[in-house]
């Protein structure tokens, strides 16, 4: 799995039904599905390349109505785990964390994020209890860490809402923002 899919619709019967016609119109593995706040639905999808862009056009091409879509090659692993585990355990470091309107370019800039910089993905927090917004936290040198940030709110442009770097959190902190699995 090179290839992750991102599909994010405005209702949840959308999403159930999407997801259901995008595993079907090409060969993917459903890493999650879920609702999130505000009513809405979010599709993770992987595979090969072609597989994920053609089950993602089918969505975009469907006739409901969508907040965001995505096909990122070449995805990180780190972005992967946390997509499927929650959240990685924090060894020390400056933190960053990004927060973004929605969940579906969220995801996008905490790909590019961590590809451009040498930082860790600590958590990525996609939509529940925040309203259809998403944060992520990432970790590692304080000038890896801003370098990081800065990438992702390069990316996110009009879906940014803020970003901080911390460069020398306290335990306590790091582990309220780490410790709970989305």
């Amino acid at each position: 799995m090179d290839t992750l899919g991102v599909v994010e619709t405005r209702t949840i019967a959308s999403g159930v039904l999407l997801s259901d016609a995008m595993m079907k119109e090409a060969d993917v593995e459903l890493v999650r599905a879920s609702t999130i706040c505000s009513g809405r639905y979010i599709i993770f999808i992987a595979g090969g390349r072609d597989a994920v862009a053609t089950s993602v056009k089918l969505a975009e091409d469907s006739d409901h109505s969508l907040v965001g879509n995505f096909v990122i090659s070449n995805v990180s692993p780190q972005l992967l785990h946390v997509l499927q585990k929650g959240s990685v355990t924090h060894t020390g470091g400056a933190l960053g964390l990004v927060e973004c309107r929605n969940v579906s370019s969220g995801v996008v800039a905490a790909d590019s994020a961590i590809k451009h910089s040498d930082v860790l993905l600590l958590r990525l927090v996609t939509g529940q209890g925040i309203n259809g917004k998403s944060y992520f936290v990432l970790s590692g040198d304080v000038a890896s860490v801003k370098d990081a940030t800065q990438r992702a709110e390069s990316i996110l442009g009009k879906n940014l809402i803020e970003s901080i770097v911390i460069p020398r959190p306290n335990d306590s902190v790091v582990r309220s923002l780490i410790k709970g699995i989305q």
